[in-house]
């Protein structure tokens, strides 16, 4: 699975997540950090041949996917059920199950190339919470629920609320990734939801603006 990088590379890596880890102010179990590199190795190896990120530099993948991925972990509650809406692939989805064993994390896309690539990462991985499913979110069942929905630039703020209301359980909320702030998104949002959380996300090294904005029906914060 590691074939992508050499025992020097997967070392400098290692550190560099081990540091940015750090920065964040997070304590991860000590099997989570190996395992996020073998997800890198598996993602870099098959970037070559099918282009799933236009990110191609290994060091750039840890900055502008493990920590960008992380850096929601704070402000992510237990969630025994969590939908990533358009992972690609399997981000931030992918990244939040191989921390959060106990959640049950379905990932959501229509793409052939990126549902095979989780589906293989899932595989190698060994990660039994994760459930592959290529579909458009408008095409999952109504009865699903989720405690928690996430998304990575996804889409507009209101399409993203507007797509997942109907599969958010009871008290969920929705969990959008943005990079800088459009104040018109935050005014587009649907009847009957508010934002009720918006936090600056300082990602290790990354010279870029990114939010993480809560959700949640009004009446229920």
């Amino acid at each position: 699975m590691s074939a992508a990088l050499s025992d020097e590379q997967r070392q400098r890596l290692e550190r560099q997540l081990a540091d940015g880890v750090e920065r964040l102010g997070l304590e991860l179990d000590p099997q989570v950090a190996p395992r996020l590199i073998d997800y890198l190795a598996l993602l870099a190896r098959w970037n070559r041949p099918y282009n799933l990120t236009a990110v191609r530099d290994p060091a750039a993948m840890v900055t502008r996917h493990l920590l960008d991925a992380l850096a929601v972990l704070p402000h992510l509650p237990a969630c025994p059920r969590l939908l990533d809406i358009g992972s690609g692939p399997g981000i931030p989805g992918m990244i939040l199950a191989v921390c959060r064993p106990d959640s049950e994390v379905t990932l959501v896309d229509s793409n052939l190339k990126m549902t095979r690539f989780a589906m293989a990462a899932r595989r190698e991985l060994g990660l039994d919470n994760v459930v592959v499913r290529r579909e458009r979110v408008e095409e999952l069942e109504p009865s699903d629920r989720f405690d928690c929905i996430i998304s990575r630039a996804f889409a507009a703020l209101a399409d993203f609320v507007r797509l997942g209301a109907p599969l958010l359980a009871d008290g969920g909320r929705l969990y959008a990734m943005k990079g800088r702030l459009d104040p018109q998104e935050l005014d587009a949002l649907p009847d009957g939801f508010v934002v009720t959380g918006r936090h600056v996300l300082d990602i290790p090294d990354l010279d870029a603006e990114r939010h993480l904005l809560v959700v949640e029906r009004a009446g229920t914060a």
